[in-house]
């Protein structure tokens, strides 16, 4: 029995880090890639090799660019929350889903997805800290725990 996985539906398979930020710069630009990611590579001195340099170094990071790629970019449909957990160059495509044209994006898409993660943000360290019983203020945790 064949235990290997078939990744070639992947987008990934095959591409190089280096060919995947070129196709998308070609398309976006580096601009709105820092738009929508957030990455400082492709805000401070953006150039090919230097964020080649950090996604090399960075996982975190050149995960992000990852998915960006299959979702953005490849327009395939989100992942699943099994496939979600695990690094996009690995996750499984199923065949029925092919890729599509580059999204459209604007530098207002943009604003409004880091307005809704800022929120996001907010509530979970909002309820967080009423799961826990802290208060806002530091000084106050402190002094509940001596």
């Amino acid at each position: 029995m064949n235990t290997e996985i078939n990744y070639r539906n992947n987008p990934l398979h095959g591409v190089g880090l280096k060919t995947l930020l070129m196709e998308m710069v070609d398309q976006y630009g580096f601009e709105i890639l820092f738009a929508y990611l957030n990455i400082n590579c492709f805000k401070t001195n953006p150039s090919i090799d230097s964020s080649m340099k950090f996604l090399k170094k960075t996982d975190w990071a050149r995960e992000k660019v990852e998915a960006f790629y299959l979702y953005e970019f490849k327009n395939l449909p989100r992942a699943s929350y099994e496939q979600y957990s695990i690094p996009p160059r690995d996750r499984i495509i199923p065949e029925n889903q092919l890729p599509g044209d580059p999204k459209e994006l604007s530098f207002e898409d943009a604003d409004r997805l880091s307005e809704k993660r800022t929120e996001k943000s907010a509530e979970r360290e909002q309820s967080a800290g009423q799961c826990s019983g802290e208060s806002d203020d530091p000084w106050a945790n402190w002094k509940n725990k001596t």
